[in-house]
């Protein structure tokens, strides 16, 4: 059931115990000390320190080793301009709670949209199915865990109304009509999100995030002598209503007229195997898809991944260092604590052309008995957390992005993707680049659009020969698809020279 009176309520969740006979060890946690920050939340979701934990004693009732509570209130807004008026807008709430239970590497897993005692016990028994033995649970005192603060704020979008976002959107669009008379349409969007999470586990960990997002955009359409092109430009931050400023409005419509115009003197490059210089930011593509998700723990921990034998193998050239980041001030795919109540960490992947680690949640590093890496992710309430990347990216090299380009003799120079995808058990990946240009002689010549970059992810590492010291982190609205759930990401990189890659082109 689908919720929108929820305002951050302020009355005491000790009221959901209501009149029921709380067990002697229950009542033991009825004086806990927590901080008024833990209050608010508890206040949020109408829940007590004491309901948490007669829904943790359910969800441990049949013997299961580990059980947790995730518990979401989201709201969701979007606007949509077309024919030069915002015509579109749409507005969610989200709101209930996903319970887990562990035993061994099986997980029992229920949600519910109804966040009472009774759903949540029925939802704890549920899920304690996963394990079939009597056993006695033992409370163990709660202990919470202030999280990080990646993304302060100054004004929350859910304080924020139409009326102030309307503006922004009509902006753009009048901003890349003026910029160049080709243009005959553009599409504006702008959708924000404000997310409230509260964790609570059988080991007594309690935690909480509060989490903004904001994402702003444009497609820029263009005509000319009757050819029609078009491309975007978008931005996605962890940022209050404060980031929209005109100057962000200028930045995103310059960029997308400026690549839309490109396109009108693109060609296509001969087909075949080439030098690839992928250009820095957008073309981080490459880390996530060709490289992070074959990093990712339970691919590994199931022996599909083509890395699952490497762990401490010499994967990349000594310069390559690649990373997986949760840290990042204001990132798309920051996060204060995950979804599994774990700390998140700045994690080498690739360390000295090393493989150093892989993405781990709770059940992988159990396996391999290391400590979680913060990558437990979930799309919402209604999923199991899973390992995840959050921004992916390589560190600089020694070259600049000339000396780079000038080692090239016939190649392509490519820095704006569309999409991409993988074969996560050979690491094959396919990319569709939108733009870029052909490299002849060490020169930048001819732009080049519409085509695919194939190759093999373990391979296209191991031939990256040369990084720039120019790393970019690409700010856009990159969303990440695994197992049905999609959560926000990003990706970086400097400008790199990968040896040899299939480009598909002319014939």
């Amino acid at each position: 059931m689908r919720t929108d009176r929820r305002n951050f309520i302020k009355t005491s969740g000790a009221a959901v115990a209501g009149g029921m006979v709380l067990p002697p060890f229950l009542q033991s946690f009825q004086n806990v000390q927590i901080s008024g920050n833990v209050k608010n939340y508890l206040d949020h979701f109408e829940v007590s320190v004491e309901m948490l934990q007669k829904v943790i004693a359910a969800a441990m009732s049949k013997g299961g080793d580990y059980a947790d509570l995730f518990f979401e209130h989201k709201k969701s807004n979007s606007l949509g301009l077309e024919d030069g008026k915002v015509n579109r807008a749409y507005s969610n709430i989200d709101y209930g709670v996903g319970i887990r239970v562990l035993k061994g590497d099986q997980t029992g897993f229920a949600y519910s949209e109804t966040i009472t005692p009774e759903a949540l016990i029925n939802a704890a028994k549920m899920a304690a199915n996963i394990a079939n033995s009597s056993s006695t649970y033992s409370p163990v005192g709660i202990t919470e865990k202030i999280p990080a603060s990646y993304y302060n704020i100054s004004r929350k979008w859910e304080d924020v109304s139409v009326k102030d976002k309307v503006p922004f959107v009509q902006k753009i669009n009048d901003k890349v009509f003026s910029l160049n008379d080709k243009v005959i349409k553009v599409n504006a969007f702008m959708g924000d999100e404000t997310a409230y999470v509260m964790f609570y586990n059988s080991e007594g960990r309690l935690t909480y995030d509060y989490r903004p997002m904001i994402s702003f955009g444009a497609v820029c359409i263009m005509e000319k002598d009757g050819k029609v092109e078009n491309a975007y430009s978008a931005r996605s931050f962890r940022k209050g209503f404060e980031w929209l400023t005109d100057e962000v409005v200028d930045e995103i419509a310059k960029e997308a007229v400026d690549r839309t115009n490109l396109l009108f003197e693109a060609t296509k490059p001969r087909a075949g195997e080439m030098p690839v210089v992928m250009g820095a930011g957008g073309s981080g593509i490459l880390l996530h898809e060709a490289i992070g998700h074959t990093f990712e723990a339970d691919f590994n921990r199931k022996g599909t991944s083509i890395f699952s034998d490497k762990m401490g193998k010499k994967v990349a050239e000594s310069f390559v260092n690649i990373i997986d980041d949760g840290t990042l001030v204001y990132n798309r795919g920051s996060i204060n604590v995950d979804d599994e109540g774990n700390d998140v960490q700045k994690t080498y992947l690739v360390k000295d052309g090393v493989l150093n680690s892989y993405i781990h949640d709770r059940i992988s590093s159990r396996y391999y008995n290391v400590d979680p890496t913060g990558n437990g992710r979930r799309e919402s309430f209604r999923h199991i957390p899973l390992p995840r990347m959050r921004a992916t990216y390589m560190e600089i090299g020694t070259h600049s992005k000339d000396d780079i380009i000038s080692n090239v003799d016939y190649g392509v120079y490519v820095d704006n993707f569309s999409n991409g995808q993988v074969k996560i058990g050979a690491g094959d990946f396919t990319f569709f680049v939108k733009s870029g240009y052909l490299i002849e002689k060490g020169k930048l010549t001819q732009p080049i659009k519409d085509i695919n970059i194939i190759g093999n992810g373990p391979k296209a590492l191991a031939d990256i020969t040369m990084a720039a010291n120019d790393y970019l982190i690409d700010n856009g609205t990159w969303t990440c698809g695994k197992d049905g759930q999609s959560v926000p990401v990003t990706c970086g990189l400097p400008t790199v020279l990968v040896k040899k890659l299939t480009v598909g082109g002319t014939v």
